[in-house]
């Protein structure tokens, strides 16, 4: 995506606690627009209101929070109320919304308040050229659709995942099109042989944001930038004066024997055991028409990234025989995929670099257990010594696990981050701020065994028969009496040592 500089931005907005209140700040909102606001600025400001309620499910029988607004407004009869409405006629993402916004406007106009001036230019934006930038692979590609009110012109960029049937990943407003396609530009000829940059006909750019925009609504939890509900609506709106979407030929099912022809090409021609090629070749060919079935022997580093997530997840079995050979099949499957595609060099380079370094990972996390976690790092000690430092790291962090989202996720304690995630997970809710990041700051000491004078003191304490809990509180209190300064944190090392040691 381009720089974030370049975005259109908004001052975060304080949570409203509840639906009234919301409509109400929404109102004051088109009721301080002005006299003579900008066209693209109401539309930008009518699809970040829409976008606060995208994620909210709506139960069976319940209204859409969007025609409830739109009620609410009618029912107002001020100029906030037809300035919204006015707004919603042009920008609100369903035929039924834009139609209820006509009609609540019509309401309004027929009680004496006059209609915006600027309301017939909402939506009047010309199309221009569009253009995509993205990797030779095909994983992922940024397409730019450049716009116009008048004079002024703006640019939707979106960034399309081809490694999820080319859905929208992020999407944003940019104020200056013309230094945004100048960097793809930049981009596409530094890098020529990894890099690729095209010209994109404004019907295939529209089918390829609908479609994309569509694939990722559809997904109940979608991964997604902070942008893209608040862009969503502006894009469909925008979208629309682009030509009707460019219509793809239907993609063919592969018949059973389409799939076990291809499966035994790339048996022929890996190398590898017969069996264990088989099996992983037809499963990353699976994957494949899963995924990408207008190409699915396309070969991407992220793609071949998913399929190692999926046999991770189980969301693919492969029998616990071949799994010994995932590595040198996935690598086989790559170079012949690669040589199909025609890639050249230095773009197969760039995939077997990436590729091992997800095989990698894959494998690692294969054997990374419970106990490696706590012992990485600690380099070559003698047996007593590991066991005092495998102690002393359970002490710090007892559990590699926590519940995020009704979830139960494993944590990685060697990355500072997530450890410090697991120590609030095990928080007091009361727990003030200051002991919380105090805590955190003891446990890290513990987990570095720096300073040595903290796990010590630990030990001393638990002669005294003190629990964990017990220990951290005077711990907690040690390290809080010699602050320097209670908004930076910042501590005097030697006045922490010495309370360390009046400890037990």
């Amino acid at each position: 995506m381009s720089p974030v500089s370049r975005a259109r931005k908004k001052a975060p907005q304080p949570v409203t606690h509840s639906v009234t209140g919301l409509f109400k700040d929404v109102l004051n909102d088109f009721s301080a627009l002005g006299a003579d606001p900008a066209p693209v600025d109401v539309e930008l400001l009518a699809s970040e209101v829409l976008g606060q309620f995208h994620d909210v499910p709506v139960e069976d029988g319940e209204e859409p929070l969007g025609l409830e607004l739109i009620g609410f407004a009618q029912r107002k009869i001020t100029p906030g109320a037809a300035a919204l409405l006015a707004a919603l006629k042009v920008v609100a993402e369903t035929d039924v919304e834009r139609k209820a916004a006509d009609a609540g406007l019509q309401v309004v106009l027929g009680r004496g308040i006059p209609e915006p001036t600027w309301a017939a230019g909402l939506g009047q934006v010309a199309a221009g050229e569009c253009w995509r930038t993205g990797d030779v692979y095909g994983d992922e590609s940024s397409l730019l659709c450049v716009f116009s009110h008048g004079d002024q012109l703006h640019g939707l960029l979106a960034l399309l995942d081809f490694t999820e049937g080319g859905r929208v990943r992020d999407l944003v407003v940019i104020e200056q099109p013309g230094e945004v396609l100048a960097e793809m530009r930049q981009q596409a000829d530094a890098d020529p042989e990894l890099v690729v940059l095209e010209a994109v006909d404004p019907a295939e750019a529209h089918r390829l944001i609908a479609d994309g925009l569509a694939a990722t609504d559809h997904l109940e939890d979608a991964d997604v930038s902070e942008d893209y509900a608040r862009f969503h609506a502006v894009a469909l709106t925008w979208c629309r004066a682009l030509p009707e979407p460019a219509l793809v030929p239907e993609v063919a099912a592969w018949s059973d024997d389409e799939r076990a022809a291809v499966v035994e090409q790339f048996v022929a021609a890996s190398g590898e055991d017969d069996d264990a090629a088989r099996a992983i070749g037809g499963l990353l060919l699976e994957h494949g028409l899963r995924t990408d079935p207008g190409n699915p022997l396309r070969i991407g580093p992220e793609k071949v990234a998913r399929f190692l997530e999926g046999l991770l997840g189980e969301e693919y079995e492969l029998d616990a025989d071949h799994e010994d050979a995932v590595e040198p099949v996935v690598l086989a499957w790559v170079q012949w995929t690669a040589e199909r595609a025609g890639l050249t060099e230095t773009a197969v380079a760039a995939l077997d670099e990436a590729v091992a370094d997800y095989l990698s990972e894959y494998t690692d996390g294969d054997d990374d257990s419970p106990l490696e976690r706590y012992f990485s790092g600690v380099g070559d000690l003698a047996p007593s010594e590991l066991a005092d430092a495998l102690e002393r790291r359970m002490f710090a962090v007892p559990s590699l696990t926590t519940e995020i989202d009704d979830e139960e996720v494993d944590l990685d304690p060697t990355d500072p981050e997530q450890r410090r995630a697991l120590v609030i997970a095990e928080a007091d809710e009361d727990e003030e701020e200051e002991r919380l990041v105090l805590r955190a700051t003891i446990v890290d000491q513990l987990w570095d065994d720096e300073p040595a004078e903290a796990w010590q003191a630990v030990q001393r304490l638990q002669e005294g028969e003190l629990d964990r809990g017990e220990i951290f509180e005077q711990l907690i209190d040690a390290l809080e009496s010699s602050l320097l300064e209670s908004e930076t944190l910042e501590y005097d090392a030697d006045a922490y040592l010495e309370a360390l040691a009046e400890l037990g």
